[in-house]
């Protein structure tokens, strides 16, 4: 079992927890303290003890800040948790604010006092974030102060202990490419910024960098650590020895230095007291590096990290991977479903459809010699108006049955050793309104524009979003969410930089990985989102055109309800795209299913119109 579903054992309040910190804050004169849902990473997934949000509020979600004062509490989160957050925080402690419209500067700058002290831990906060704090604070006469201990951890009396799992080589048949000639191209570009070292803070840029794997976080196969490249070679990995056995060992220390995490800092401000030219990303470096650098005489050079952008453009043997991971995982997508539908509605809840899709995984990652690793995010299984909130995760407490005439939106996603997936079907519990076959073919135009879409070299995924929501915004209607995310090679679900959103910046590279999701959420009652990972292909030329053009191939293989489909909503083209793909569908994965889903799939994938 991969995910788990009841909250956490500690008795005490959030009322309690918050008292307490405001006890610590007030023996230190300090007004008030940022809280962060990030580790000294800045990833996603965070380890059990630096659950730290979680613990002090009660808000699971993967985005979002506190800011504690001595006689208020906030909880800033984003559009996808703007429900959820709600339902898990005690409101009357924490009000609630919005992470974009009114983030954390925005709220120091325009309310507090001249003179507050406000503390934060700098291993929490990037290089930007405490710029921007800093300019906020200055403008309202506020003071931000650095911490050197974390409040959270002195008064989180059961916190768990660091993470030790164990690290395993990712071999080269799934990699693509040797770690020593990662690691060339790495130095050589640390060169290029004008630079004598780079400090790797992303676990997931150290995993694809040294081709290592390992299980410090749910759900993304990552080693914590740190790395300090040298643009000389010689280079340096902070890792704790205990998650190395001897073979592990042995391949690591013909790449770097190996060194305790302890030795950072040590490490660090040694290279900055020679003189030393420190590469960090502003966006992904805790604030911390960029004083122990500068304190002690060394250079900060701003440039994003030189691993991110390589480690997004995925080779052939990446590619290769992906799409036999998708195969492997339509075809379990396909038993679920198929299993689905032979339910009685009001007979099923959120957890055991979870539960049977982990086992489908199961059994066909045996099946195919595969094995099912881990899955990717903790699975989204909404019933009815639990689908509504888009980043629902399902508990004891909130479990539902799936009931007539309503939708159940399910986004899952699993980890295999050649391959990451991430894949949304929203599905019709016996008869669906025409309301919702209406939102749910809107929603499905966007998810086909994108899928058809070709685009100019140097198109960024802000160019193209709008192409997902046009038939949402001509009914009055939009989702409050990015359209894509990047995905990683049996990495992070959710990799950057690459994006498609009015937020993403960054150009669509060949052989970038990200989702296609548009959706459709309406509070109380029921959330649509179909989801589809795409493969941005090489830049061609078409006849009679003038410039080579990037399209899109569709990872992702599993059928999409076909009665929830309104085809006079769709254009011609849009439905020979929808026969077309199911057509490929039952190609590529009706061979991997038994008689019973064969039959299933034939029927689900069968032409409309």
């Amino acid at each position: 079992m991969f995910q788990t579903f009841d909250s956490a054992s500690d008795p005490t309040t959030a009322a309690e927890r918050v008292a307490k910190l405001r006890e610590w804050l007030a023996a230190r004169e300090l007004d008030g303290f940022l809280v962060p849902r990030s580790d000294e990473h800045q990833g996603e997934y965070v380890a059990p003890g630096s659950e730290r949000l979680r613990w002090l509020t009660g808000f699971s979600g993967s985005a979002g800040v506190a800011l504690i004062l001595m006689d208020r509490a906030f909880v800033f989160v984003d559009g996808r948790y703007q429900l959820q957050v709600r339902e898990q925080v005690d409101l009357r402690i924490f009000s609630i604010e919005s992470l974009i419209d009114n983030p954390p500067p925005a709220w120091i700058r325009e309310n507090l006092g001249k003179g507050a002290r406000i503390g934060f831990d700098p291993w929490l906060h990037t290089i930007s974030e405490v710029n921007a704090l800093k300019k906020a604070a200055d403008k309202s006469g506020a003071t931000l102060i650095p911490l050197a201990d974390n409040p959270i951890d002195e008064i989180w009396t059961d916190q768990p202990a660091p993470p030790a799992a164990v690290v395993e080589i990712h071999p080269i048949a799934f990699a693509g490419e040797l770690a020593k000639d990662k690691l060339s191209r790495l130095a050589a570009a640390i060169t290029k910024e004008g630079a004598s070292h780079c400090v790797l803070t992303d676990p997931s840029s150290i995993a694809w960098a040294f081709n290592i794997r390992g299980a410090d976080v749910p759900h993304t196969p990552l080693a914590l650590g740190f790395a300090i490249l040298s643009a000389n070679g010689r280079h340096l990995l902070f890792i704790d020895k205990r998650k190395l056995n001897r073979k592990v060992e042995a391949y690591l220390t013909q790449l770097a230095d190996l060194r305790d995490p302890s030795a950072l800092e040590t490490d660090l401000i040694e290279l900055a007291r020679v003189g030393g030219r420190i590469a960090l990303d502003p966006a992904l470096a805790a604030d911390r590096l960029r004083a122990l650098v500068e304190e002690n005489g060394g250079t900060v050079v701003l440039e994003p990290d030189p691993a991110r952008l390589p480690r997004a453009m995925k080779n052939q043997a990446e590619i290769q991977g992906s799409r036999a991971a998708h195969r492997r995982d339509g075809a379990a997508v396909a038993k679920l479903l198929c299993w689905l539908d032979a339910q009685k509605p009001g007979t099923l809840d959120e957890i055991k459809v979870v539960t049977q899709l982990e086992e489908c995984r199961r059994l066909v990652g045996e099946e195919t010699q595969m094995p099912l690793r881990d899955v990717s995010f903790d699975t989204i299984s909404g019933a009815g108006p639990n689908g509504a909130i888009m980043h629902y995760r399902v508990s004891r407490a909130t479990n539902r049955p799936l009931r007539e005439g309503e939708l159940f939106l399910l986004d899952s996603g699993a980890q295999y050793q050649d391959g990451t997936t991430d894949i949304t079907r929203t599905v019709a519990v016996g008869r669906p309104s025409d309301e919702m076959r209406e939102r749910f073919t809107l929603v499905l135009k966007g998810m086909i524009s994108i899928s058809m879409l070709h685009f100019p070299v140097g198109t960024r995924g802000c160019d193209i979003d709008a192409f997902a929501r046009i038939a949402l915004w001509q009914r009055g209607l939009d989702f409050a969410h990015g359209t894509g995310h990047g995905v990683g090679s049996y990495l992070a679900v959710h990799e950057g930089p690459q994006r498609i959103a009015k937020t993403g910046i960054e150009k669509l590279r060949e052989g970038m990985i990200l989702s296609n999701e548009p959706g459709y959420y309406k509070e109380g009652h029921y959330g649509i989102r179909i989801e589809n990972l795409i493969l941005v292909t090489p830049a061609e030329s078409i006849e009679g055109g003038d410039l080579p053009v990037h399209g899109f191939e569709t990872l992702t293989l599993a059928p999409i309800d076909r009665r929830l489909v309104d085809a006079d909503l769709l254009s011609p083209v849009e439905l020979e795209w929808l026969n077309a793909y199911h057509e490929r569908v039952l190609s590529e994965i009706g061979p991997m299913v038994d008689g019973e889903t064969l039959s299933w799939l034939e029927n689900a994938t069968a032409p409309i119109g």
